[in-house]
Formats: structure tokens, C-alpha cells, sequence
């Protein structure tokens, strides 16, 4: 049995982790003072791990509603 989790959870577990990891960037990048490439690369990383756990299919997101894919 593989662990997953429901569409509503997925969603706000994605939410809260972008808005955590943008806020940590941000307190990191002033604190350290680094450069623009730098920041795109801990941006690219920090969605990589959501992209691997969706493709694992541990996050199922539904993104809110927003794009209705049943016809």
C-alpha cells in the first residue's frame, strides 16, 4: 500500500511549503547578501522536491479547483 495523500491536503501542504520556502529565501538571501543565480537555484531545488512528490504520486493536487480537467 503506498502512501498518498488526498487532494485538499495536497494542496495546502504545496501552499504552505511554497510560502515557508519563499519566506526562508528571502531572510536567507538578505542575511547572506546572495546574488541572483544563487536564489533561482534554491528556488529551482526547493520546487524539484515538490515536482519528485507529485511524480511519486505522494502529493495528488487538485490546485485548488482551478483548472477542471473532468469534462
Amino acid at each position: 500500500m503506498k502512501l498518498k495523500l488526498s487532494s485538499k491536503t495536497s494542496d495546502w501542504v504545496i501552499t504552505i511549503y511554497v510560502v515557508i520556502t519563499l519566506i526562508g529565501r528571502f531572510y536567507i538571501e538578505s542575511l547572506f547578501q546572495i546574488n541572483m543565480l544563487n536564489s533561482l537555484v534554491m528556488g529551482f531545488f526547493t520546487l524539484f522536491i515538490i515536482w519528485g512528490l507529485i511524480k511519486i504520486k505522494f502529493l495528488n493536487p487538485a490546485w485548488f479547483g482551478f483548472f477542471n480537467t473532468k469534462k
